[in-house]
């Protein structure tokens, strides 16, 4: 039996990754449908979640972490550690004297829990002295209607954290901001929030000659040579990435010639693809390279599963280059009129529902982004790879991301 997780953020009101959602699940419903939601969860953080780390699945940021009403009651993983966990209690249980008594006990222990879907009910007043976090859906609530907004108020007084839940657009986001929200969650950073032309300086110039390059099949590492001689910003985080032990144990490297050579062709491509976006981030919050990241390891492992051809590496890319339209606040296809991939890339990131298979991994991503695992069960079986092996290919590009987050990070 396998135990599945995904992880969906949570956002300050500066649109920084403040937290992750931890989605524990049982896989698709119909495949396990003798388990229970509290045995999937307890099933999960055993056999699972003990062996990879909340650490590692959220970036070292808090965990919202989904419970139900006999995990708390019975099976509360004190293992768990409570200054990176908080616990997230569903709209289905139950307030009884008993619940009230074990949320007491958690909170004791030094727990943060935070109520999911809050409706505004009575039912749920004897839980909130021992809530931190409240979260509520952001199409159930209506900033217009007084009383609410007095119960907000009211919450807020009382030293609760308010979070929104599915804002889905900028203006919403604006909207429960200036309600006074104080985290938000939902797919706003997935588009920029404002559609407009960015001018491309020097070097991002020279970033795009050097993607030009890598996308041919046929490489060629002089004409790479030269392009990076004349930016010395790029020759220095190519060398500084090269000599990264992350990916070379081996020796020190001295020279660009040597550089480019010692990686060779097809990781030199993903190298070139990676710094690209580096420099392309501008002021961006950090979190959009990480999700990039992300998706393009994944996409990479599953290409390489699918037994897809890797040079151009068009899978990586293809990851790596997904949040390029928030990067650089221009739609995706005037961003794809200016770079040179190959039609199947731009199409897949342009038109993300066509049959084709690079389209199928971004889809999968998201899928995994969203938690949504109707969609992961129908497209793993598109895609020929079976869910656990997919959810194992999730963990570890979440695990690579992490590392490379220490990279792009370094002075």
């Amino acid at each position: 039996m396998f135990t599945f997780v995904a992880r969906q953020a949570v956002y300050d009101t500066k649109k920084r990754v403040f937290a992750y959602e931890l989605l524990f699940r049982d896989g698709v419903s119909n495949c396990f449908p003798e388990i229970s939601p509290d045995e999937a969860t307890s099933s999960m953080l055993a056999e699972s979640h003990l062996s990879i780390g909340v650490e590692n699945l959220c970036f070292n940021k808090p965990a919202f972490i989904n419970f139900h009403q006999d995990t708390i009651l019975y099976r509360f993983p004190s293992t768990l550690d409570p200054l990176s966990v908080v616990i997230e209690i569903v709209e289905s249980v139950e307030v009884t004297p008993a619940f009230l008594k074990a949320c007491e006990h958690i909170k004791n222990m030094g727990y943060k829990i935070a109520l999911d879907d809050y409706d505004f009910s009575a039912t749920w007043d004897p839980l909130l002295p021992f809530v931190r976090y409240v979260k509520v859906e952001s199409d159930l609530l209506d900033l217009s209607n007084q009383a609410l907004m007095l119960k907000i108020e009211t919450l807020k007084q009382q030293g609760k954290i308010l979070i929104a839940e599915k804002i889905e657009t900028s203006e919403e986001f604006e909207r429960f901001k200036n309600a006074g929200f104080d985290y938000f969650q939902g797919y706003f950073l997935s588009k920029p929030e404002v559609v407009k032309h960015k001018n491309v300086d020097i070097l991002a110039s020279s970033v795009v000659q050097l993607v030009a390059l890598s996308s041919a099949a046929d490489f060629d590492f002089d004409k790479v040579s030269e392009v990076c001689e004349k930016d010395v910003g790029l020759t220095y985080k190519l060398m500084r990435f090269i000599n990264n032990p992350l990916f070379n144990k081996r020796q020190k490297i001295d020279s660009l010639h040597h550089a480019l050579r010692y990686l060779g062709t097809i990781e030199l491509k993903k190298f070139i693809a990676l710094l690209a976006i580096a420099n392309l981030k501008g002021n961006k919050p950090i979190d959009l390279i990480v999700s990039s990241l992300v998706r393009a390891h994944f996409c990479k492992l599953m290409a390489a599963s699918m037994e897809l051809k890797e040079n151009p590496p068009s899978s990586y890319i293809l990851g790596l280059f997904s949040h390029i339209d928030a990067l650089m606040d221009m739609p995706m296809t005037e961003i794809m009129q200016s770079l040179p991939f190959s039609d199947e890339v731009k199409q897949a990131l342009c038109e993300i529902h066509t049959n084709s298979k690079l389209a199928l991994q971004l889809r999968l991503c998201f899928a995994f982004e969203r938690a949504d695992w109707a969609v992961i069960y129908e497209l793993s079986d598109k895609a020929g790879i079976k869910e656990s092996e997919l959810f194992k290919m999730y963990y570890a590009s979440v695990q690579w991301a992490d590392d490379m987050k220490s990279t792009l990070t370094e002075n």
